[in-house]
């Protein structure tokens, strides 16, 4: 969007003010970032308006329960390395896609016995895929690079 400076000029927002003080109808907000305990919050919200229109409301509440969102929010959160912040597209794309749908289609679908978390590299943004490769073995700094001279 910057590339186009009068689209740019119009959504700008003033984000140097207290985040207190920020005006909510503004056409962009701060999204503060995740933790742990904001990002299982963010996933049982999305829980409930799922099964709000859900064909079996009762057994998506009842299969994806609190304690099965923090469980894969956990999951997600540990595959980037612990990075909580960069995790949420990631949690509620596998929430939905890969766990509500399936408890709303399948009579027989349980996630904890049916589904294991699988992080493709291909699903990753960049730094996403940094910090999955720092879990998995890579380099988490500089130094640990070896450099033959």
């Amino acid at each position: 969007m910057q590339r186009l400076a009068p689209l740019a000029q119009r959504l700008a927002t003033d984000f140097t003010t207290d985040p207190r003080f920020d005006n909510p109808r503004a056409v962009q907000i701060r999204l503060p970032g995740f933790n742990q305990e904001s990002l299982v919050g963010r996933g049982v919200t999305i829980r409930d308006l799922y099964a709000d229109a859900a064909a079996s409301p009762d057994r998506v509440r009842t299969v994806v329960d609190d304690v099965y969102v923090a469980d894969l929010a956990r999951a997600v959160g540990g595959a980037l390395g612990g990075e909580v912040g960069v995790a949420p597209r990631l949690f509620l794309k596998k929430l939905v896609g890969d766990v509500l749908d399936r408890v709303d289609q399948f009579d027989d679908f349980d996630p904890r016995q049916h589904y294991e978390l699988t992080v493709a590299s291909s699903a990753l943004t960049d730094v996403e895929r940094n910090l999955a490769a720092t879990v998995s073995g890579g380099s988490a700094s500089a130094d640990d690079i070896d450099l033959e001279l």
